[in-house]
């Protein structure tokens, strides 16, 4: 019941044929088929089985700030694929920064088969110490380029891939565009993403979605009032009715460089530099996702249609995030995802024997 919308190419068919293999797709069943906000809150509220042991490393950005990479070694206390060639996994969570308990799942199913999982955290995000007094804008890939660059010097030698979920998807599509052919990314894969981020936050979301969004990103700001008061207005900040209202507050309405709505999203659109995005992304959406909107309006089906490099997998069914499989506890898409990453080296394996290509050192 999904389909596949993209340029035709041999790699389209190659999916085709390996995710038609694949068990994730092939008698799937949904939970509450009419009810995709109930799958949603269903994939928020399930708590992670097991819960995994993480390894936290902070990394200092050039102007002193700090992300946070959580390396996933399991619930078993042993690192898994410290070493060798096994290709490591970069996990972008939702724009808020919350690390849901659908991530942490495809974190452990990945590790399972062999990847090295890694969880990108912005500043300020997930206990991550706020050090300067600047958060990350939507759609600025900066901090996550120089995350990407140390992960790639960790790991030499190993194809490294990202993934991103929901609004995270955001940063993720937007360095894609900005590096181009310099991305150092072999595959990449977006969960339910947001496409167009201005028309996202104008429309606003549910507010049964929206509001605990809303408190959940006061609370964290708040335990940095005292700093960010040297850029923003903390009482407008704080007082922020809807997530429009609280962006525009943290990056339009500064106290030292003030700017437009409209000259933020020229800078912050995720699809800004779609056409200079030389990495194969799939984009697994759901038709009745209650966050993006309406498939109509939500989705750049043109883009599908003429970049050789993006492939949207579409499904009727799935909520925002959630792809339940009736009975089996999992998410269908994690295994469609991971499947993918699986067809994408082995089509990219294939291609460097049939051309004599030397392995990249």
């Amino acid at each position: 019941r999904c389909r596949l919308l993209c340029q035709p190419s041999a790699l389209a068919q190659h999916l085709v044929r390996s995710l038609g293999r694949s068990a994730a797709l092939r008698g799937a069943h949904w939970s509450w088929p009419r009810w995709p906000r109930l799958q949603m809150l269903w994939q928020l509220l399930q708590p992670p089985e097991p819960q995994p042991a993480v390894a936290r490393e902070l990394l200092q950005l050039p102007d002193t700030g700090l992300v946070a990479l959580d390396w996933l070694v399991g619930p078993w206390g042993a690192v898994g694929g410290a070493g060798g060639r096994n290709p490591v996994l970069l996990l972008i969570p939702n724009a808020a920064g919350t690390v849901t308990a659908g991530l942490l799942q495809l974190g452990l199913r990945a590790l399972e088969r062999g990847f090295v999982p890694v969880i990108f955290n912005r500043r300020g995000h997930n206990g991550c110490p706020l050090t300067t007094p600047r958060l990350q804008p939507f759609g600025d890939p900066g901090d996550l380029r120089e995350a990407v660059s140390y992960v790639r010097c960790r790991h030499p030698g190993t194809p490294l891939l990202a993934l991103s979920e929901g609004s995270g998807s955001g940063l993720l599509l937007a360095y894609l565009g900005e590096s181009g052919s310099s991305s150092r990314l072999a595959a990449a894969a977006c969960l339910s993403p947001i496409f167009s981020a201005r028309e996202w936050f104008e429309a606003g979301m549910p507010w049964l979605y929206e509001w605990p969004l809303l408190l959940h990103l006061k609370r964290g700001l708040s335990r940095y009032a005292g700093s960010l008061a040297q850029v923003v207005d903390v009482d407008r900040l704080l007082g922020s009715r809807s997530l429009r209202e609280l962006e525009e507050a943290l990056f339009c309405h500064t106290k030292s460089h003030p700017t437009s709505w409209e000259a933020y999203w020229e800078h912050n659109e995720p699809l800004r530099d779609a056409d200079e995005a030389a990495v194969p992304v799939l984009c697994l959406c759901s038709a009745d996702d209650p966050v993006r909107g309406a498939p109509a309006r939500s989705l750049p089906l043109e883009l599908f249609r003429s970049s050789p490099y993006f492939l949207l997998l579409l499904t009727p069914r799935g909520g925002h995030c959630g792809f339940p499989r009736c009975g089996a506890g999992r998410c269908w898409g994690h295994e469609a995802v991971l499947e993918y990453f699986r067809a994408m080296a082995e089509f990219l394996r294939a291609e460097e024997r049939r051309k004599g290509l030397p392995r990249p050192r």
